[in-house]
């Protein structure tokens, strides 16, 4: 596509205003879309709490707008203030597009969008996380909650339209009536640097299963780790390396009093946050995520495809999709231990397939996940939802380079 192209419009260049819950999360997963668009003559603005990256935004070029949006609190009058707060950017942006990303600025961003009359609403739904798994009276009636937001705020509302990441979240929000089909769009996940992360064969000395990602429960750290200790009684040879922090805003973070013990024992070696995951893959043998999290599609795996790491994950919605008929890894059930294990132990003794695995992994990323693919469906769905209400059908958007490689 023209990089001089614009969308349509009363302005011969759009605005964009992305709201994320916090900035950091923004700076990992939409900061290069935002730079892109803005070398496409776009004007880009971000909402977000208040965090450490603000500076990393304003030297991109992007106005950063800071509001009352936190992910842990549920108090009703913090919660109307974030609404208020967003309406209010809303109001001095004036943006052509409202770009949501996660939970709860759709709810509250939907909202806002209405009171303050925005063209046009993208909600970007990465996963949907423990939401809908079962447990007690609280979260059956956040589930309400959330349900009914959807319900009158998306469901059915010609501006807006709604990112997921996978085909099991679209049928599962279709399923619940919070979004028509005609509003679903796929693409797949928020993309990765192919420059940034290249290609190295499989490396020499002993095998290292790596791990990067945010230190929760959820994402089946703790299963990781009793495979580790199975695999040493096994006596297989092999290093567990993860990199992350814990989240203490979300309420399965694993304390990082206890990922320093299992440090300490020599289970795993933790490493902390680090700012060189392309080298620290290079240097890998295998990727692991053991999630049994709602994912979307974990930037992780993306990046370790794109590295050429065979890749072993589980068998959730947007964990199968980064593992193609078994040619580059090994799904594996969740939570389970014992599986896990005979997956590594499989790939750990033997370098020939690793390495054809790991060339299946580039594969994949190459023709679905690179950031030019995810780059190029997001700006032709800006055009769609400026010029045209909803289409009659579920959208998959897709560009050049993922029809190319179908």
């Amino acid at each position: 596509m023209d990089n001089k192209s614009t969308l349509s419009g009363d302005r011969k260049h759009p605005r964009v205003l992305f709201v994320a819950t916090e900035d950091w999360y923004f700076c990992s997963h939409r900061l290069p879309l935002a730079e892109w668009l803005i070398e496409k003559g776009a004007g880009v603005s971000v909402a977000t709490s208040s965090g450490t990256k603000s500076g990393i935004i304003r030297s991109a070029g992007i106005e950063h707008h800071v509001v009352r949006l936190k992910r842990a609190s549920y108090n009703p009058l913090s919660e109307w203030n974030a609404v208020r707060d967003i309406a209010a950017v809303c109001r001095q942006v004036r943006p052509d597009i409202l770009h949501l990303v996660g939970l709860k600025p759709i709810l509250y961003g939907t909202i806002a969008a209405r009171r303050t009359r925005v063209r046009s609403t993208i909600c970007a739904i990465s996963g949907l996380g423990s939401l809908f798994a079962p447990g007690g009276m609280s979260r059956r009636l956040l589930q309400t909650i959330v349900r009914q937001c959807y319900r009158r705020y998306v469901y059915g509302q010609p501006k807006v339209r709604v990112i997921v990441q996978n085909p099991d979240d679209r049928d599962q929000l279709v399923a619940k009536e919070m979004v028509l089909p005609t509003q679903a769009v796929i693409i797949n996940g928020s993309g990765v640097d192919l420059q940034k992360y290249k290609y190295t064969p499989d490396p020499s000395g002993e095998p290292i299963v790596f791990t990067h990602s945010r230190m929760l429960w959820d994402k089946g750290i703790g299963q990781l780790v009793e495979a580790a200790r199975l695999l040493r009684q096994r006596g297989v040879a092999c290093r567990f390396v993860l990199a992350g922090l814990p989240d203490p805003a979300n309420p399965t973070s694993i304390p990082a009093e206890q990922l320093q013990r299992w440090h300490d024992e020599g289970i795993v070696e933790w490493l902390g946050k680090r700012g060189d995951i392309p080298k620290l893959l290079n240097r890998s043998h295998i990727a692991c995520l053991p999630s049994y999290y709602g994912e979307g599609i974990p930037l992780s795996l993306i990046e370790s495809a794109a590295a050429g790491r065979p890749i072993i994950t589980t068998d959730m919605p947007g964990c199968r999709e980064m593992v193609s008929q078994s040619l580059n890894g090994r799904i594996v059930p969740p939570r389970k231990v014992v599986p896990l294990a005979d997956a590594i132990e499989e790939l750990v003794g033997n370098h020939s397939l690793r390495q054809k695995m790991g060339v299946e992994s580039r594969r994949l990323a190459e023709s679905k996940y690179g950031i030019d693919a995810v780059r190029e469906a997001t700006w032709q769905l800006y055009q769609q939802s400026l010029s045209r209400p909803s289409s009659p059908h579920a959208t998959r958007v897709e560009c050049p380079a993922q029809k190319a490689a179908a």
